[in-house]
């Protein structure tokens, strides 16, 4: 996974722990959306690469 998501994982597990050490909640939901942000961030970005070799492998096949 790329840098896209990574901070909005790192910044969700963060506000989990916070959250769970101090009994609040509502920060660990938070911290669980901002969590599941960064993975669908990442998976958006992987997915964007990998059509882009997909694309770049075609052009290459079609040019022989």
């Amino acid at each position: 996974m790329g840098d896209k998501g990574a901070m909005d994982k790192m910044k969700g597990k963060a506000k989990q722990k916070a959250g769970k050490i101090t009994g609040n909640e509502r920060l660990k939901g938070e911290g669980r959306a901002d969590e599941a942000k960064g993975r669908s961030k990442g998976a958006v970005s992987d997915a964007k690469e990998n059509l882009r070799g997909m694309k770049d492998s075609l052009k290459g096949k079609s040019r022989s």
